[in-house]
Order: structure tokens, then C-alpha cells, then sequence
């Protein structure tokens, strides 16, 4: 437990990768539309806003638990495989948000989303009641 916890900072590293090319897109769109606040009435640039702030809306926590299932004990494999279906879920929520707002990839990108804080959530109760 003293070591820090590599996978997590390593896949934090590629959310805040991720992160930036979104917000360029957001940055854009407003330069291209002229619209410099909210959304006015660009479908478009909706999109890409929500795609973006929901990412900004679980990432943050989502890492949070990998990185405390790692500093708990959680199998090396298994915060690996969380932080890969993590990557995963987000990339196909974005895309898929991003390019229409009924998109199937975008539930499926939710639900692998809250699956993976899940276990994480649990992994760390368990580490922390087996090791107590």
C-alpha cells in the first residue's frame, strides 16, 4: 500500500490525453457558430458540449476509485482491466454522443461506465474489510 498507484495514474494520464482534444472540439465549434456561451441553437455544438461535461462528470470519480482500489490492494489485474473497460466506455459514449444524440453506443458507454465504478466501489469495501 505504500507504493503509488501506477495503473490508475497511468490511466488518468490518457483520460487527461482524452480530455484535451474535447474541449478543443467545444472551442471550435464556438469559433466556427460565433456562439460564445451556452449552446444558442447549434445542435452540433449541444453535442459536443454534453459529451464533454459528461465526461468531466464521471471520469473524475471513476478515477478516484481506481485509484483507491489500487492503494487498497484490488489485483493489479483487475484495476487494469477496470481502467481498460473504463477507456473503453468513455471513448464509445463520446463518439457516439457526439455524433447523435440517439445513439446506442451512448448507453452502452453509460452502463459500461457505472458497471466499471461498481466494481471498483466494491473492490475497495472488500480490500478494506478482509484487511481490517
Amino acid at each position: 500500500m505504500e507504493q503509488f498507484p501506477q495503473i490508475a495514474l497511468a490511466v488518468t494520464a490518457v483520460f487527461v490525453l482524452m480530455s484535451i482534444p474535447m474541449a478543443i472540439a467545444v472551442g471550435v465549434r464556438r469559433t466556427r457558430t460565433g456562439i460564445p456561451l451556452l449552446h444558442g441553437e447549434d445542435e452540433s455544438l449541444l453535442r459536443l458540449m454534453r459529451a464533454h461535461g459528461n465526461f468531466i462528470e464521471y471520469v473524475p470519480l471513476a478515477l478516484l476509485a481506481l485509484a483507491g482500489a489500487e492503494i487498497a490492494g484490488t489485483a493489479p489485474w483487475l484495476v487494469a482491466a477496470c481502467g481498460g473497460v473504463l477507456l473503453l466506455a468513455r471513448l464509445i459514449h463520446y463518439f457516439s454522443l457526439s455524433a447523435s444524440v440517439n445513439g446506442k453506443g451512448r448507453a452502452v458507454g453509460a452502463a459500461l461506465t457505472t458497471l466499471t465504478m461498481l466494481v471498483l466501489a466494491l473492490a475497495i469495501l472488500w480490500q478494506l474489510w478482509t484487511t481490517s
